[in-house]
């Protein structure tokens, strides 16, 4: 069988999977009909999407679909890997980027130490590259917290806030023993464990207990080679999303104004509801500027130009006092938190992918 067959019954696989695990069964916050649900995963929409897009009134052809999400992933190929991977991306970015210091990792039952432990552990010249359980949890004894993270995975899953103070160990806010942290360490694999980095006060005014990020979308316009930033919003957590804030757990997503830096009303993926203050912390979002708005726009421009094989990157970054922080970037990004403020098919998003050949 030819290299390009077993390529293209691969490609069709991989669709076939994802039509089935990310549309037709995604899940159905809002109780859309079976006949519906079926209906529109045939195009290529999610439930949820049904009803964020209010699709009883709209044409669905004016939005781009998860089908077309999935062949935008193609866009910055053959270095997607680049971003799929957690950890290597990491230590590209921090060469030129402001980015969390990975502390160590453990993949097929190794604990291998990164860059940041010998400061952490307080080891000048760490001679061992191997380490344990206990390293990891002296490692959140340092108590300025600690991010555990899958390697891979995205949507905020898997992801664990780890800190220790007087009254001992906290995982993701709530008290935990030495040895619950232990097990953590010892059931999990594929993840590795990064410093965390203090947010901005602007945003930890409005929520405290998440890391509230920027996803930032970068572009190479296809004509003039240039960069620009396509789209922004701020990500913000809850306290049904602690300590993530990604929208696809159902935190609360504000747009942001690309020449003012001006935050819009907050909206969730997992209901219609419309938040211009946050609903825990009674701080105001709608109207509420992000400090130093040109300056991140600039350091995300100056980042992209960094890595002009890739086209496009859905950067996630953090705001602090100091400038930003890369928490992630990644070589696509759903469409959800853009459409929620109106269809992209015939807009910048949708323009872009035309010029890829990503649709029609």
């Amino acid at each position: 069988m030819k290299r390009s067959t077993i390529k293209f019954m691969l490609d069709k696989a991989k669709f076939a999977y994802l039509w089935v695990d990310r549309i037709l069964l995604a899940p159905n916050h809002f109780g859309v009909s079976l006949p519906e649900r079926v209906r529109f995963a045939l195009k290529g929409y999610m439930p949820d999407q049904y009803a964020l897009y209010d699709f009883a009134h709209k044409d669905a052809e004016a939005y781009l679909s998860e089908y077309d999400w999935y062949h935008s992933r193609d866009i910055n190929e053959p270095f997607g890997p680049l971003f799929n991977n957690k950890v290597i991306c990491a230590e590209f970015l921090k060469t030129f980027a402001s980015v969390p210091e990975s502390l160590m990792l453990k993949n097929n039952g190794w604990y291998v130490f990164m860059d940041g432990a010998e400061q952490a552990l307080g080891r000048e010249g760490l001679a061992e590259q191997f380490g344990a359980a206990a390293d990891a949890v002296e490692m959140v004894k340092t108590g300025s917290g600690v991010f555990m993270k899958p390697i891979s995975l995205g949507k905020g899953e898997g992801v664990h806030r780890l800190d220790y103070g007087d009254e001992g160990f906290l995982i993701d806010g709530k008290f935990a023993s030495e040895a619950n942290l232990v097990s953590l360490f010892e059931s999990s694999d594929g993840y590795f464990l990064s410093q965390a980095v203090s947010q901005h006060p602007f945003l930890a005014q409005i929520f405290p207990d998440a890391a509230n990020t920027m996803r930032v979308i970068t572009v190479r316009d296809p004509k003039t080679g240039e960069y620009r930033v396509l789209f922004a919003v701020l990500r913000i957590g809850t306290s049904e999303t602690a300590p993530v804030d990604n929208g696809s757990r159902g935190g609360l997503v504000a747009n942001i104004d690309l020449e003012t830096g001006e935050l819009s009303e907050a909206r969730t993926l997992h209901s219609l509801a419309v938040h211009a203050m946050h609903p825990d912390t009674k701080t105001r979002i709608k109207g509420a500027v992000v400090p130093s708005w040109e300056a991140v726009k600039a350091e995300t421009l100056r980042m992209a130009r960094h890595i002009p094989y890739a086209h496009f990157i859905a950067w996630d970054v953090l705001l602090t006092e100091m400038g930003v922080s890369v928490i992630e970037a990644n070589t696509s990004s759903g469409v959800n938190i853009v459409q929620l403020w109106g269809p992209q098919r015939h807009g910048p998003l949708g323009d872009f992918y035309r010029a890829h050949g990503v649709i029609d």
